[in-house]
Order: structure tokens, then sequence, then C-alpha cells
């Protein structure tokens, strides 16, 4: 299959024009070839990754079913994400378990699983935000290790708070298996880049759930931004963070360390309503840019990767910069920048079609039309 007369954006991130082999789900040739469809006045991206998302479209990652599982590949093929990591919340072991395994078993007919993502356990009791308590616990290596050998070798992602626990042994060796990422944490600047120096080399939802920085004392925020080895991720729905701290953060993070997420639930793409989170109930008001917990906490948000990216344009932020914090970046972040994240010959060939406005018409992961 040929894509003829395309305004695509190459593996730098820099508008070109030409044509677009696929073969075998993969990018074969680009150049200017043969006859093939014509894409003339559309815009080809690379497929949105989405590297932190608990559910959307009635489904979420803790049912642990291959049901739900289901509903979110098929919701977030709508938007455009060719790509994700299913995400768990801070359970029980057991429970975690059953999640790791019900994700490593499963077969997706849309958005590809890239690997698994957990939010917790191992986090600080009071910046637990949406997490239930009940399930906060101390880190071992041993429970991650049980964990990563039931997912198959497929964690890419875990949440720690470092000053929770003695988690010196445990990022050193963590670290070397998967990204480790500090986040639901008291840390202050000093215990923080104690962790980055361990090895630790990403902030979980950057500003939120964490140590803010202040004139006196980095916390968390500062630390991270000041660190040219750590990526950020970053919540781009309007409501997590304001349009003028999302401009300052970007400003300072540059093309590259950015990974923008949605770190949705089951209600995303259902509108109002009563919905379940990590076992607690969650809200979603009308004309609400977040789910709440009873008590007003943010739970999650609502958005998408592709509703995020529009929103980082609107913004201010630049069309390039935005890209790659929606595409290759997350890939990095999860080691996976070699198949997917840019169109690139030999990479995946996971493509958004998008029209003049920035709106979806087609998508395509590994080369089938979704």
């Amino acid at each position: 299959m040929i894509f003829k007369n395309c305004t695509f954006f190459n593996e730098n991130f820099e508008k070109e024009f030409g044509d677009i082999e696929i073969e075998n789900g993969k990018i074969k040739e680009i150049g200017f070839l043969g006859e093939g469809r014509d894409m003339s006045g559309l815009i080809l991206i690379p497929g949105f990754i989405d590297v932190h998302i608990h559910g959307c479209g009635g489904g979420d990652a803790s049912d642990a079913s291959a049901e739900s599982l289901d509903k979110m590949t098929m919701e977030l093929c709508r938007h455009g994400v060719t790509s994700f990591c299913p995400t768990s919340m801070t359970l029980g072991r057991d429970t975690l378990i059953k999640i790791v395994k019900t994700i490593k078993d499963y077969k997706s007919p849309k958005a590809k699983i890239a690997g698994i993502n957990l939010e917790g356990p191992f986090i600080a009791m009071a910046k637990k935000g949406a997490q239930n308590p009940d399930y906060v616990r101390a880190g071992t290596v041993e429970e991650f290790e049980e964990l990563y050998s039931a997912g198959g070798e497929k964690i890419k992602l875990i949440t720690i708070a470092p000053e929770a626990f003695d988690s010196e042994e445990f990022i050193s060796t963590v670290s070397k298996k998967c990204t480790v990422s500090v986040g639901h944490s008291c840390a202050d600047a000093e215990e923080c880049k104690k962790a980055f120096d361990l090895g630790a080399r990403q902030v979980t939802h950057l500003f939120n759930a964490m140590t803010p920085m202040t004139h006196r004392e980095a916390g968390i925020v500062g630390t991270a931004l000041d660190d040219e080895r750590v990526m950020c991720e970053i919540i781009c729905d309007g409501g997590h963070i304001c349009p003028t701290v999302l401009r300052n953060a970007f400003d300072i993070l540059g093309e590259d360390r950015a990974v923008v997420i949605s770190d949705s639930m089951r209600g995303a793409g259902l509108g109002e309503g009563e919905f379940e989170l990590g076992g607690q109930p969650v809200f979603v008001k009308k004309n609400g840019k977040y789910a709440v917990l009873e008590d007003g906490t943010i739970a999650a948000s609502i958005s998408n990767i592709h509703q995020e990216f529009k929103n980082l344009i609107s913004f201010g932020i630049d069309f390039k910069t935005a890209l790659k914090s929606c595409t290759i970046n997350p890939a990095k972040a999860i080691g996976e920048d070699k198949n997917i994240g840019s169109i690139q010959v030999g990479k995946c060939a996971d493509l958004v079609f998008l029209d003049e406005e920035l709106n979806i018409k087609e998508v395509y992961i590994d080369g089938i039309l979704a």
C-alpha cells in the first residue's frame, strides 16, 4: 500500500512532502514512489501514545478483564491513540498480579498495548490523591519481581514515593528493568535528587500529588524540571494544570522531556455520571474537566491524547514540541522508540491522518485501517 502526496512529519519531526509505502505492518519506504492513494490536503502524524491511562469508554485496566481492555482499545483508536500502557491503581498484591497477567495475555483488536504501568502501590499516604489508602504500602524488590514475572516482563513504568520507604535498593534494582517514576510523594529536593541519582528517570503527572517548587525549596517539581536526565508526565486537559503553568513547564522541558498523558478513567468518553476507580466512587459532573472523589479531590482525567494535543496548540505550545510530547517522547519513556513514535522506515505503520483543523480523518495501526 502506498500513500501518495503526504504532508507528514519525518523522523526529525520536520514537515516533509512525499509518498509512504507500507508493507507487513511496517513503513517500507519514504520518497516519491509509484501509484497509490492520494492523501492531498491531509496532515500525516505518528500515532499518539498514552503511557499512563487507567481506563476509558467504560473499561478500566484494574478490572483485570479482556472485555474492559476491549472497550479501552476501541475508544483509544477513535482518538488516534495507537499504543498505550494500561495503568493499574494502588491495589492489593493478588489483585495486581491478576491485572498484569490479564494484560500480558490480552490480544488487542485495535490500539496496541506497549507495556504495563503500575501507579503505586509504593507511595506516600499524604499524597495518595485518589489512590485507595487501604493498599498503600512500603515497596520491596521481592513484590516487584513477582509482579514483573507475572506480567511477562511487560512492566514498563512504576510510580513510587522514594521517601516513603527505604527505597535505595529498590530504585537501583528496579530501574534496570523498567522506568522508575517519582510521584504521589512528599519527597523534598534532596530526597528527589537522590532518587534520580539512583536511577529514577521520570516523574508522574508533574505538579499533581507531589511537593511543589517554592522560592526556598525546589521540591519534586523544581528538581525534576532542573534535571536533564528526567522526563515529566504532564496532563494537558486544561484542568489539572493551568495553561500559564503549562507554557512555563514546556519552556523549561523543551522538545524532548515532556510526556503528555491522559491519566483518564473509565468514564472518559461517556459524559457525566458516577463511576468507579480503584474501588472508590468517582464522579464526572456536567461540563467538568476531570473526575472527582465525593469530597471534590481530583481523581483522574476524562481527556485523551488527541484532545490534549489540540489543547497544547491552542495554549501556545509550538506544533513540533506538542507532537513530540504526544508521540516519540512517551515511546522513549518506555524504551519503545525503536518501534513506534515516529514516521521512519522500519517502524510500525501507526499513522494518523488529520485535516487542517487537526480533526482525525483516518487511523492506521500496523498499516491496517482502524
